[in-house]
């Protein structure tokens, strides 16, 4: 790998993970209110859910809200005692661990999650086997990553570092983004068959013209499926 990715930029954020607009997690935060939607409509039961990189919590904490038992798993401390101020239910479970060995027995929870995650890590296959392991027969596993290909690494990489003030270096580095036939390569060595795959695209009508140049990302901001898969992608599938 050319660039080693910065992922020490996660401990410092505090409550600009849910406040800041002038930097680039304000699209993390954005692109969470389409990919929260789309996950709730695929899963029948409210049971256990664990999400695998959950950061400051935007998932887990939406997810605990509608009534699932949620853990939230991360690396960060800083970004789990955010998560844990914003956590309005105060049921949420999160613990700090490393996502290759998570510390739940086997078949643990109906659903895992692992969003914006497995592209800031050397070894996502070694991720996607550790969640297929805690996951339950039937339970789902949803992810959400880029795709690696030269017109991500020009829309997610160069143009967010030019547009987007506070962008730090090397947030993401196009050598770890994942193809999604790799992901789904993935999913099917470890027992997990790839039910579905979409892709997010911004609402362009969303994006006021005075906000292209001006490093602030629109308070307004929407995300939307499309059937593209070039560049931001999620998916489903399930265990076998």
């Amino acid at each position: 790998m050319e660039t080693k990715i910065n992922n020490a930029i996660y401990e410092d954020y505090g409550d600009r993970w849910y406040t800041a607009y002038d930097d680039p997690i304000a699209l993390l935060r954005a692109e969470n209110e389409a990919k929260f939607p789309w996950i709730l409509e695929r899963i029948k039961n409210k049971g256990t859910l664990l999400d695998v990189g959950c950061g400051a919590g935007f998932l887990t904490n939406r997810m605990a809200q509608e009534g699932f038992q949620v853990t939230g798993v991360d690396l960060s401390p800083e970004s789990l005692k955010v998560a844990t101020r914003y956590d309005t239910t105060h049921t949420v479970n999160y613990v700090t661990a490393d996502a290759c060995h998570l510390p739940f027995p086997d078949a643990s929870f109906e659903v895992v999650t692992t969003l914006d995650f497995l592209e800031h890590v050397p070894n996502p296959a070694d991720v996607v086997k550790e969640c297929a392991r805690v996951l339950k027969p039937g339970g789902l596993f949803f992810y959400h990553t880029f795709n690696r290909n030269p017109l991500s690494h020009l829309v997610v990489i160069k143009l967010v570092e030019k547009l987007v003030k506070n962008t730090p270096p090397h947030m993401h580095v196009i050598e770890l983004f994942i193809k999604p036939s790799e992901l789904v390569k993935f999913c099917e060595n470890v027992g997990l068959e790839n039910v579905e795959q979409i892709g997010l695209r911004p609402k362009f009508r969303t994006i006021p013209l005075q906000n292209v140049l001006s490093g602030i990302v629109p308070a307004g901001l929407k995300f939307t499926t499309t059937k593209n898969l070039w560049l931001s992608y999620m998916g489903v599938a399930t265990k076998l």
